[in-house]
């Protein structure tokens, strides 16, 4: 029977279907912005709810469509959805209008099913590992082996409340770039590794995006990009191609995900600040994560 999970981040609304035996039978993101503007009010903003709402009836009536009634797809929220008042009124209305029920997760339940999920069909070999998921609203940061976790932490930074707090969606000026890297910085100070990792996987929009763009993806390859490499150096030039460029221009130079392109280069600099903390020189990318992890929950 097929099995369906939806993750609901604050940035992104994700849709994965598997049959019996693990394959993918649909795999879909949408950008939707839920967690925007959370930060000013601490409530989901009425527009957000909307374009939400919208994308969730869509994914409701795909899975239904392959076989997976809304009252079975396993859906959870995170970060944001833990931080707004109004989540439980807004969900009681999604499983009104929907049939979907929708669990807002713990912060160590979403570390361990990114974790399970992220590392799926990597390969990796004998060691610690280390996996960063910059979201939306905050930055899951996890050391694990195999299937189990040994440490986690959760950070405050995530790539739209950065964003809002100091860039803004229209061009970026040097300064405030310098300012969001000094609070990045701030954040995590202090922040030790237990272990320095064999291994260091990044998942989620920024990470998958950048890597399709470094492989010169068009059109999104998700194949192409689980596994791919996204070096330190890469990070550095494409923060220097995203500070200069128009909001125009960002949408073509990550044209495999334009509705990321206003918050990607918060993100760069949270993968770059990571990796220089974990001391190695390069991400290997996941195009899996979260939702993976719940499908297998």
């Amino acid at each position: 029977m097929p099995r369906a999970a939806i993750d609901i981040g604050s940035n992104s609304l994700l849709l994965l279907v598997q049959d019996d035996a693990g394959q993918v039978l649909h795999d879909e993101a949408r950008v939707v912005g839920l967690g925007r503007g959370l930060g000013e009010r601490g409530v989901f903003r009425p527009e957000r709810m909307e374009a939400a709402l919208t994308a969730l009836a869509d994914y409701a009536g795909r899975a239904q469509a392959l076989g997976v009634a809304p009252s079975d797809v396993r859906a959870v929220a995170t970060s944001a959805s833990r931080r707004a008042l109004n989540a439980a009124t807004f969900y009681a209305t999604v499983k009104s209008k929907t049939g979907l029920r929708v669990e807002v997760i713990s912060g160590d339940e979403e570390a361990r099913l990114t974790w399970v999920g992220g590392i799926d069909g990597l390969g990796l070999g004998p060691g610690p590992a280390l996996l960063c998921d910059p979201g939306g609203g905050s930055t899951e940061v996890i050391v694990g082996e195999g299937p189990h976790i040994r440490s986690r932490v959760s950070f405050e930074i995530g790539t739209v409340r950065l964003t809002e707090q100091f860039l803004g969606f229209g061009n970026v000026s040097p300064t405030a770039l310098a300012r969001l890297r000094a609070h990045v910085d701030t954040t995590l100070a202090g922040f030790e590794l237990p272990v320095v990792p064999r291994a260091a996987i990044a998942v989620a929009g920024t990470a998958t995006t950048l890597a399709a763009a470094e492989l010169g993806q068009t059109t999104y390859d998700a194949k192409a990009v689980h596994g791919a490499t996204l070096t330190a150096a890469a990070l550095r030039t494409w923060s220097d191609r995203l500070l200069e460029a128009t909001p125009e221009e960002r949408r073509r130079l990550v044209a495999v995900s334009p509705e990321r392109a206003d918050t990607v280069l918060a993100g760069a600099v949270i993968l770059l600040a990571m990796l220089e903390r974990a001391r190695r020189q390069a991400w290997r990318v996941s195009d899996r994560g979260l939702r993976f992890g719940v499908i297998r929950r």
